[in-house]
């Protein structure tokens, strides 16, 4: 036992001297004591590192960019009213409680004249919508059009000055690896600033649903708050509307989620000239490629969408694009995976022509393609996926109008109604989807509509829904 204690001892002894040693050495050698090294071979390639240049990212300047952000992003408050929980005085008296609820975000100056760019779950079900500027002034904002699928939404205040705005920036020049700040209302914490890179582009969260997501994802900090709020660039140029994080705990782990700049002001300007959001279409189905299913087509390439349908009566359809090629960029824009594609599409209307480079057995082309009008809309308020009807589809029905409901969703989503297509709405007859989007612009929240349909039995059927 004893010769295990004093072996014990000398080996802590020996542990002190040798790092009390190590501690002697480097003081020495930062005296200058030593001035001999030895140098070590290896049978890798080696690069000195040379600790006297820019390994910081001081040559990084964010006070200029913040400098113009901060005083553009708005805190954005949402009064909705809401059912409360029914008290036994309630039942009794046969009424239903209400009570009002308050939602805060963030939101985006774009315009001098006070157009205010946000996410349109920040304002949904709104009955007031309040909007503070950064000097504590406080306005009344007026909704000027909300779209649920890209979570993008256009609101407006009116001022008699000039407001300070931020300029569009392209997100499809942005880089992986670039730095950028988000500026947003996190926590009520108004004109909060922070930095980070943008971590990966045309990011889909939810890769199993049939919604093509395009996010830029980045890891600066972004909280419950944020969203509506601005990612812009060094040089303070807005590149992304700051909209999701991806967390166990509902608070930033480091992923944080942007709509690009490019698809968001697509939207915008939609609503300011239409009044609601033109959706177009490539008219193709397809997958990623990657090592394993490229080697089951035959391809050599392992990037780039794999054409595996051409809809029918679609831009795609009408171009010279055959079922088999790979598209791997669109206007010089790389091309690697769906979403990619998806997200570019989305910044363009129907009528404009994309000039796709495509692969087709082992040789690179050119195909022009014109952007077709996408005939496949989710509409929340009534909650149907509702596409115009085929030639084919009309013969089926013996209609010549009308619209297949393709998928229902929310309540409606315990009905099949896979076989039906809608002839009317109200007293209106429906001849594509331009018809019902006609009537749900006049309708309010609450309001019953009579919907008509028809199967391919013949049968006609109607039935009332109560708008959302």
């Amino acid at each position: 036992m004893k010769t295990f204690i004093k072996s014990l001892g000398m080996a802590i002894l020996g542990g002190i001297v040798a790092l009390g040693g190590y501690q002697l050495v480097q003081n020495e050698e930062s005296n200058g004591a030593i001035t001999q090294s030895s140098i070590i071979e290896s049978p890798l390639p080696v690069t000195p590192v040379s600790y006297t240049g820019n390994t910081s990212i001081a040559g990084v300047d964010f006070t200029e960019a913040a400098e113009k952000t901060v005083h553009s992003v708005v805190h954005v408050i949402n009064k909705t009213v809401a059912r409360a929980p029914m008290s036994m005085a309630d039942v009794w008296a046969g009424r239903t409680p209400y009570r009002e609820a308050i939602g805060t975000g963030s939101g985006v100056i774009i315009t001098p004249d006070g157009y205010i760019i946000t996410n349109n779950h920040v304002i949904k079900n709104s009955n007031h919508l309040q909007v503070t500027l950064n000097n504590n002034q406080t306005y009344k904002a007026e909704l000027i059009g909300a779209d649920e699928e890209s979570d993008i939404a256009l609101i407006k205040i009116d001022t008699d000055e000039d407001l300070p705005f931020v300029p569009f920036g392209d997100s499809n020049n942005a880089k992986i690896g670039e730095w950028v700040l988000a500026v947003g209302n996190p926590f009520n914490l108004t004109s909060t600033v922070t930095a980070g890179i943008i971590s990966a582009k045309g990011r889909d969260l939810e890769s199993r649903d049939s919604k093509v997501q395009s996010f830029i994802q980045t890891d600066a900090a972004v909280n419950p708050g944020n969203s509506g709020g601005a990612l812009v660039n060094t040089r303070g140029e807005l590149i992304g509307i700051n909209t999701a994080i991806k967390s166990q705990t509902g608070s930033y782990i480091g992923y944080s989620f942007a709509v690009p700049s490019n698809n968001a002001r697509k939207i915008i300007e939609d609503f300011m000239e239409f009044g609601f959001v033109q959706k177009g279409m490539l008219g193709i189905r397809g997958t990623d490629l990657n090592g394993t299913n490229s080697k089951e087509f035959g391809l050599n390439s392992t990037e780039g969408i794999y054409v595996a349908e051409i809809v029918e009566d679609s831009g795609a359809d009408k171009s010279d694009l055959q079922k088999g090629d790979v598209i791997t960029s669109l206007d010089g824009v790389k091309i690697s995976k769906f979403s990619e594609l998806s997200g570019y599409i989305k910044t363009k209307n129907p009528g404009d022509i994309v000039n796709a480079e495509v692969i087709r057995k082992n040789n690179l082309i050119t195909i022009p393609i014109t952007i077709s009008k996408n005939n496949t809309v989710t509409i929340p308020q009534i909650e149907m996926e509702l596409r115009n009807l085929t030639g084919e589809e009309k013969k089926i029905f013996d209609v010549k109008d009308g619209v297949k409901i393709t998928k229902t969703i929310g309540k409606l989503s315990r009905y099949n109604l896979s076989d039906y297509i809608v002839t009317k709405v109200n007293d209106t007859d429906v001849t594509d989807i331009d018809d019902i989007q006609a009537v749900l612009r006049d309708v309010v929240p609450n309001e019953t509509l009579l919907i008509q349909m028809k199967n391919s039995k013949g049968e006609i059927e109607r039935f009332r829904y109560t708008v959302n």
